[in-house]
């Protein structure tokens, strides 16, 4: 018979410091009581204070491990940070905005953010599934300072829009942003799928090796380093098929990279037409870059 455990956060006060839930994880919590919440600490900053000076907490059934553990967390999460860091396991709801880091690390279970998230969400996750209801800073499913991998497996879902460098570093896994996306998108990646159902402001792919970016709305810029392949239909993509035309570029030449960019040619009718580049058949393309 299958378990589950449910954990329940309900705020009770905030902190102007942010609270680090990385310690927090189904992996670690799987088999705490509520007596052991009374006596545990959280950091914040470089200090520790009780939990339960921020939440009251409700622990209901029992689990074995952390595929049998949901944990609920309901109030104001603009100062919670590390929420589900490293997490192999369970599932985590945030009934709210979150701060920075969120999802980092993870390599199983599923986080939903009913609300936006700041800069760092996804970053370097290797599996699970992480979805933000709302928008996300920069940095998303990218590499961390110093580091040269990002994002290695799993999904990431944006239900609005992306800051700067989503997916930056990508080497795995697939992120979908809703709404738009900021510039350098794809930056450095060598593998992955990033699919962006809006407008991108400018210089997606920058000195990408490899991997697929596919971007549905209009595209501000882009860069020198990419050569036009020409019209696709319904490409197919690591087994996705992307129904409708698609302008299709390669690049980055300038690291001989191997990357696919696949640009809505509907979106950029208007302005590729302004600038004589394509025909209302789309048979006549020259390039687009620049413009």
């Amino acid at each position: 018979m299958f378990n589950l455990k449910t954990i329940t956060f309900d705020q009770i006060k905030t902190s102007s410091i942010a609270l680090e839930f990385d310690e927090l994880i189904p992996d670690e919590i799987f088999d705490w009581t509520e007596a052991d919440f009374a006596k545990y600490q959280v950091p914040i900053g470089n200090s520790r204070f009780p939990i339960t000076d921020f939440f009251d907490i409700t622990v209901e059934g029992e689990a074995a491990g952390p595929d049998e553990v949901k944990m609920i967390l309901n109030g104001d999460l603009n100062r919670v940070k590390y929420i589900g860091c490293k997490m192999s396991g369970g599932d985590i709801v945030c009934n709210g905005s979150v701060d920075l880091h969120v999802g980092a690390e993870m390599s199983g279970g599923s986080i939903l953010v009913k609300g936006d998230a700041a800069a760092h969400a996804g970053r370097e996750m290797s599996g699970g599934y992480l979805e933000i209801e709302g928008n996300t800073k920069e940095f998303t499913g990218a590499s961390y300072i110093g580091e040269w991998r990002g994002m290695t497996g799993g999904e990431i879902v944006v239900g609005g829009n992306a800051g700067k460098q989503c997916g930056e570093c990508l080497t795995g896994g697939k992120i979908h942003v809703k709404g738009n996306c900021d510039i350098l998108a794809g930056i450095h990646m060598t593998k992955g799928i990033i699919e962006i159902d809006g407008d991108v402001n400018r210089w997606p792919g920058g000195q990408m090796k490899n991997g697929n970016i596919i971007i549905h709305g209009f595209l501000g810029r882009l860069l020198e380093g990419f050569v036009l392949d020409g019209i696709v239909v319904d490409p197919e993509v690591e087994g996705i098929t992307f129904e409708g035309k698609y302008i299709k570029y390669t690049g980055d030449i300038g690291l001989n990279g191997k990357g696919n960019l696949y640009l809505g040619a509907e979106a950029n009718k208007a302005k590729l037409a302004t600038y004589g580049e394509l025909d209302d058949e789309y048979t006549s393309i020259r390039e687009y870059r620049n413009l």
